[in-house]
This record gives structure tokens, sequence and C-alpha cells, in this order.
């Protein structure tokens, strides 16, 4: 399974995976048609599956262009999405998997940034190769979607779902905010070595125009704020330590950042 990050409007990301072989794709959040439409015919590649992780119109507005090019295609979202995402056809909850080229990903519900919020994630499938975890607006690199719809305590705990996963894994999530995360961060973690490296590291990537998506789950793990309320530091800036009123203290800091 092969992946593509193509960068739409002003700073999402759009992800086609392609299975070369039998020559079909499937998309995770299309913003917009055009540039996968150009993608696949440069590939030569038939368009099978849309993977949506919400409703959210720079996440499904590509849809139905989408369809009407590939009218056999099938549209996933989660279960509670229902009625929100343009021509949804499979409905899908904790637990489910989805499945292309020959690969199967499981589902995830998180709630949170929106109240039907879901994830995909692929497995590796040989020792030593990366996961692939297509999390919408759930986990930023370096930071966390908004709670539109949800509260702390659903968001914590849909984050840990995803903080379990192995260390190993891509993050694929679908906005280019990392500069501006890792600004925050360093204001609520400013000791945390790993971070400033990171935020250095950033800064040099973005000057040059150098993408920072897919992240390592790994370094999220040491240097995301929003992953990281069971440490002292952030429970000192918090002034507390049950980890739903750690996370939305800090998450309320960042809105007003």
């Amino acid at each position: 399974m092969k992946i593509k990050r193509i960068p739409v409007l002003s700073d999402n990301y759009v992800f086609v995976l392609s299975d070369p072989q039998q020559k079909v794709a499937a998309v995770v959040d299309p913003a917009v048609a055009e540039p996968v439409l150009d993608y696949l015919t440069e590939i030569d590649a038939q368009l099978i599956a849309i993977f949506n992780t919400h409703h959210h119109f720079d996440h499904v507005g590509g849809n139905q262009k989408l369809i009407q090019h590939f009218p056999d295609l099938c549209v996933y979202g989660g279960a509670e999405d229902r009625g929100r995402i343009p021509q949804q056809q499979v409905f899908l909850t904790e637990q489910d998997t989805v499945k292309f080229a020959n690969r199967v990903a499981k589902v995830f519900f998180i709630p949170g940034h929106t109240r039907a919020h879901i994830a995909y994630y692929f497995p590796p499938t040989m020792p030593g190769e990366t996961g692939e975890l297509f999390c919408g607006d759930t986990i930023f690199a370096g930071g966390c979607g908004r709670l539109f719809e949800g509260t702390p305590a659903q968001m914590v705990n849909s984050i840990a779902k995803l903080r379990n996963l192995p260390d190993n894994t891509r993050v694929w999530c679908a906005h280019e905010y990392t500069l501006n995360n890792l600004k925050f961060a360093i204001t609520v973690d400013p000791e945390n070595v790993n971070l400033q490296n990171r935020y250095q590291e950033v800064q040099q990537a973005r000057n040059q125009r150098v993408a920072t998506v897919p992240s390592l789950l790994g370094i999220e793990k040491q240097t995301n704020p929003f992953l990281r309320w069971d440490t002292p530091a952030l429970q000192a800036i918090a002034k507390h330590q049950e980890p739903a009123r750690v996370f939305g203290r800090i998450r309320g800091m960042k809105d007003q950042f």
C-alpha cells in the first residue's frame, strides 16, 4: 500500500492510498476533489473508497465530485455521523475493520473534536515496518483538535486509545499546524529537551517548506502536551492531576494562544 500526501486549501492534507498491482485507490478525507483526480490519472488508478474521519467540510468537501467520477466507490464514515457525510454508505463503530490493498485497518471511535469522529489504523505487515494511523483532527503533530462537540474527558479517552498504539506508528493528521503547535507546547513544557530539539527541527523544515506530516507516535508521546496529561510538568501548569482537568486546562490555554 502506497500513501500519497496531497496538500490542499491553506493547510489541509488529503491522503491517497493506492495498490499499484490492482490499480485501485482509496482516499482519506478528500477536502477537494481536483488534486485527487489529477493524481489518480497520473497513477492510472480506479478510486474504490473514501475513508472519512468526520463530517467537517474540509474533510468531505470533495466527496460528491469524486462520486460523480467513480459512481461505484464506497463512502465510509462513523456511525454517529449519519446524515452529515455526503453519500455515506458504511457506518463504522469501535472495533470495526475496513480493508484495502490486502491490509486491514482497525476503526477507533474517538469523539472529542466532533461527537462522531473515527480513526483508521493499519498495523504493520512485517516486523520493523510502521503502522499507519489516519486520525483526522484528533491528534495533530505537536497538538490536538479543538473540542467542537465533545468534552475534555471524551478527548482524553479518545487520545488514550491512540496513545496506546506502538511508537513506530506514522500519524497522518489532516493539517500542517506543527510549527504553531510546538510554539505553544514550549510555553507549557519548557524544560522538555526533546520538545526543544523538535521545535528547532520543525522550524528548519518549515523554513524550507518541507511537510512535517506524517509524524511518529513515539515522538508525539515525548513532545506533544496533549498526550502528556499524566506528566508532572503538565500537571503543575494545570494545577491539577486528574487527566481530564489537566487536558482541559492545557486545551483552554491553547485556544487563547
